[in-house]
């Protein structure tokens, strides 16, 4: 069942999903300081979802809505084609061990149905503190016909510096005091 995101947020307006937003820092940020923008995000974990809600009701948000569902089935099942202007994937789960690559959220499949969800012309905007997994980002991204990679570095190896928008998340804070680097991507759906 598609929903209808013009009745869901009582407008139209561009929207940016977030998937895994953990606790929902960024995506509280994000839609305090865009009120012309609608947000959702898709959580697993229980206790992100409830602590995101109550500092959402808390400010008074009313462009922001939250599933608690895995990412994959509501892209499959709830998001029709195009709804989309931005998809923010940040510091997905790594899946450190060989044998859990397959674990990995960034895989063929699923970067297509992303492109399908994906205006033309939207974002796809992607960071991970774990080097292995950048290069698969960026190799299974970059492989997909759909998508435009707009870093314009190329001594950067495809990686964009850090945005500005973007908050500093909690899995970052510990990348950072591990030593982790950190990398972000963005990919933009061809039109």
């Amino acid at each position: 069942m598609l929903l209808d995101l013009d009745s869901l947020f009582g407008r139209k307006a561009p929207r940016s999903l977030e998937i895994g937003f953990g606790n929902g820092d960024n995506l509280l940020g994000l839609a305090k300081a865009h009120p012309e923008r609608d947000f959702i995000g898709v959580e697993v974990h229980r206790a992100g979802v409830g602590h995101l809600l109550l500092a959402a009701h808390e400010a008074g948000l009313t462009n922001l809505r939250v599933i608690c569902h895995d990412a994959v089935e509501v892209l499959e099942r709830y998001l029709a084609p195009n709804s989309l202007d931005e998809v923010l994937i940040l510091f997905p789960d790594p899946w450190h061990k060989k044998r859990h690559h397959k674990r990995r959220l960034i895989q063929p499949a699923f970067v297509t149905q992303l492109a399908a969800r994906l205006a033309p012309g939207g974002r796809l905007q992607l960071a991970t503190d774990w080097q292995p997994y950048a290069a698969q980002m960026l190799e299974v991204v970059g492989a997909d016909a759909q998508f435009e990679n707009l870093a314009e570095d190329a001594s950067a190896a495809g990686f964009m510096p850090r945005p500005e928008w973007r908050a500093l998340t909690r899995f970052e804070r510990r990348g950072q005091r591990l030593g982790h680097g950190v990398w972000d991507l963005s990919f933009e759906r061809r039109r």
